[in-house]
C-alpha cells in the first residue's frame, strides 16, 4: 500500500511541476508579446516623425531627425531582445513538454501500482476461498 501512496505523491509533485513549467512558458510568451508591442509602437512613432506637415525650421527638422535616429536605434536593440526572448520561450516550452511527459509517466506508474495491489488482494482472497470438490459433495449425498 505504501508503494501506491508513494506513487500518488510523486504524481502530485509532477502535476505541480508541470503547472509551474506551464506558468513559466506562459509568462515568457507574454513577455515576447509585450516586447513585440513595444517594437511596433517605436516603429509607429518613427513613421509619425517622418510625416511632418507644413513648413518647419532647420532646427525642427534636425531634432526630428535626431529623434527618429534614436527611435530606430531603440527598435533595433529591442529586436535583439525579442529574438532572445523567443529563444527563452522555446526553452520554456520544451521544459513544459518534459514536465508533462514526466507527469503522465508518474500517473501511469501510480495506476500500475494500484492495479498491482488490487490483483494481489484478489489473489489473496481467491486463495482463502477453497470450493468443495464435486466428489466430496456426491460422496456425502450417498
Amino acid at each position: 500500500m505504501s508503494n501506491v501512496r508513494q506513487r500518488a505523491r510523486i504524481a502530485r509533485v509532477r502535476k505541480i511541476q508541470h503547472g509551474m513549467a506551464a506558468l513559466a512558458a506562459t509568462r515568457a510568451q507574454d513577455h515576447v508579446q509585450a516586447l513585440e508591442t513595444n517594437e511596433l509602437r517605436l516603429q509607429q512613432m518613427r513613421v509619425a516623425l517622418a510625416a511632418g506637415t507644413g513648413t518647419c525650421t532647420g532646427a525642427d527638422l534636425a531634432s526630428r531627425g535626431e529623434l527618429a535616429m534614436r527611435l530606430e536605434a531603440a527598435r533595433e536593440g529591442l529586436i535583439k531582445t525579442i529574438v532572445g526572448a523567443k529563444k527563452t520561450v522555446a526553452m520554456r516550452e520544451q521544459a513544459r513538454i518534459g514536465a508533462r511527459r514526466d507527469q503522465e509517466s508518474a500517473e501511469q506508474l501510480e495506476q500500475r501500482a494500484a492495479s498491482a495491489i488490487a490483483r494481489k488482494q484478489d489473489r489473496r482472497s481467491a486463495a482463502l476461498f477453497r470450493p468443495r470438490l464435486r466428489k466430496q459433495i456426491e460422496g456425502e449425498e450417498n
